[in-house]
């Protein structure tokens, strides 16, 4: 199913992503790991990728970066990132587009927690919840 380009929507995690919609999401250097997975897969064969994740890590450091200092799993693959603070699209062209903003927040609050630069999209909404 997946190998054969059946899938029109991968949905997963993400340790970084960065502004051109590169992945890294299987290992952290120096961290014991099982294996890579299926991850390569899904988002070398899907039609869609959404990224769900907590914006920042543990330390309060961004993980939308410029550019991803993990390994890569799939380079611009990404097609949306959903955090905590914001959904936002990838044009690998452009950058990364703030779409959505979460209540209570500011695109400044949410630049503040991204180290790539944010396009605040012209239509900018507040997620309801």
């Amino acid at each position: 199913m997946i190998r054969g380009g059946h899938i029109d929507l991968s949905v997963l995690g993400a340790m970084e992503v960065d502004e051109e919609g590169n992945l890294a999401n299987w290992m952290i250097p120096g961290k014991m790991v099982k294996g890579m997975g299926g991850a390569m897969d899904l988002v070398a064969s899907a039609r869609h990728v959404v990224i769900a994740m907590e914006h920042t890590n543990r330390d309060g450091q961004p993980k939308i970066l410029k550019k991803c200092t993990l390994p890569i799993t799939g380079l611009k693959v990404v097609d949306v990132i959903v955090t905590e603070m914001a959904y936002m699209t990838v044009d690998p062209d452009k950058g990364i587009v703030l779409e959505e903003i979460a209540p209570g927040l500011t695109p400044e609050d949410v630049q503040k927690a991204t180290e790539a630069k944010l396009i605040v999209s012209p239509s900018l909404k507040t997620m309801e919840c």
